[in-house]
């Protein structure tokens, strides 16, 4: 028997791992500011910057859907077609601007990066955190489906980090 979640589970879901993300950021980046290598502390800043908004997003993004999910009526299959609507518009505009901040970090590390190591290794990091979160919204928004089957329900994703 296939497992399915709600939106609201499947949020939960998606915050999860981009906390998970972010946690990591920040780590790596830390240790590797902590380096005595222009790149790799230009890499780290970026890493730990991007790691400190995404655990922010995540938090209060878990924390929005909480209080949206406990109304009385968010699990009417209207509310949860809506809401599985309304995120999937959002994970595909993010893939969109995710393309722009590759685009950014290859330029600051092509341009800015040129002669100097440490924004080389800023842009750098600001290209593999738009990689990531693009594959990770893009993912995410493909798995999503529309919402309409099931009263709401979906498939749970068939992904095995902390899912």
């Amino acid at each position: 028997m296939k497992q399915e979640m709600n939106i609201w589970q499947y949020q939960t879901l998606i915050t999860r791992r981009l906390r998970a993300w972010a946690i990591s950021n920040i780590a790596g980046g830390t240790l590797l500011i902590l380096r005595p290598h222009p790149f790799a502390q230009g890499f780290g800043i970026q890493s730990a910057a991007w790691g400190l908004v995404n655990l922010l997003i995540a938090i209060f993004g878990q924390r929005s859907s909480e209080r949206r999910a406990a109304d009385p009526g968010a699990h009417t299959p209207e509310t949860l077609a809506a809401e599985t609507k309304k995120l999937r518009r959002i994970l595909w505009l993010n893939a969109g601007l995710d393309v722009g901040y590759m685009l950014g970090g290859w330029l600051l590390a092509r341009h800015k990066g040129r002669e100097d190591a440490r924004w080389r290794g800023q842009g750098w990091g600001i290209v593999l955190q738009g990689v990531f979160l693009c594959l990770f919204d893009v993912v995410h928004a493909r798995l999503l489906g529309d919402g309409k089957a099931a009263g709401g329900k979906m498939p749970a994703p068939n992904l095995t980090a902390d899912g």
